[in-house]
């Protein structure tokens, strides 16, 4: 999930390297004011704990997602590749694809571990070690992780990515439904978006520098694409984010 809109403070941790192979990040959120933040697509999924609430999982976007909280609101979280997801939840992660879902209804054993009812230091703890549990015993997709790596490419088609990694393409559409959420063409659009997410937040270049660089065929392409999932013009969700605009 990129967060970017509202009044939260919001930071993230490297996984532990026991966990990097699936796990992007560990993150924390507290919301200052009552407040929605947008949440943009990534192609990961995240498993989250909610002071007051629980467990739940976030399951992969494919458009902008409000996301309203009361202020004073905990949020810990692990972040998973998109390799990882399905795997690490054993389920089909389109099943949760654009929704949010209490983990009682994915893994209620491990729901009752994750009370809301938790201090922050035992959430914290309880999230990492079911976190790392699960990717042990159900570890990611490596065809897929090697996938994602080749989609990183807006220029390679879906059906050179299937070839390179010993699939057919109705095979890497159903592997990347399972463990990321939804088909090849989708997982390289999203990916491509979350690279021009992440330069207009590092506020280093303008939008048609960015566009370029990131793989979009010129700003008219942008345009459609961030209307679709951020719901807001490039200009705007830069500004929105204090970037360039």
């Amino acid at each position: 999930m990129l967060h970017g809109m509202g009044m939260r403070r919001y930071a993230e941790w490297a996984a532990p390297a026991a966990l990097a192979d699936a796990v992007v990040c560990l993150w924390a959120a507290v919301s200052r004011a009552d407040t929605e933040t947008l949440v943009l697509p990534d192609a990961c999924s995240d498993l989250i704990w909610e002071q007051g609430r629980g467990a739940f999982v976030a399951g992969p976007d494919t458009g902008p997602a409000p996301s309203a909280t009361r202020a004073g609101t905990v949020l810990l979280g692990v972040r998973f590749r998109p390799s990882a997801g399905g795997p690490a939840l054993g389920l089909p992660l389109s099943e949760l694809r654009d929704q949010r879902v209490g983990l009682a209804e994915v893994r209620p054993a491990d729901a009752k571990r994750l009370p809301g009812t938790l201090d922050l230091k035992m959430a914290a703890t309880r999230l990492a070690d079911l976190a790392g549990a699960l990717v042990t015993d159900r570890p990611p997709d490596a065809v897929l992780a090697h996938a994602t790596r080749l989609l990183a490419d807006p220029r390679t088609r879906a059906e050179d990515v299937a070839d390179q990694v010993g699939l057919s393409l109705r095979q890497l559409r159903r592997r990347c439904h399972d463990a990321a959420g939804y088909g090849p063409k989708t997982l390289q659009r999203v990916l491509r978006f979350r690279r021009f997410v992440s330069r207009i937040d590092a506020r280093d270049q303008d939008l048609a520098a960015i566009a370029a660089e990131v793989g979009y065929a010129d700003q008219a392409h942008l345009t459609r694409e961030c209307a679709r999932l951020a719901g807001v013009t490039p200009a705007t969700l830069a500004r929105l984010r204090g970037g360039p605009g």
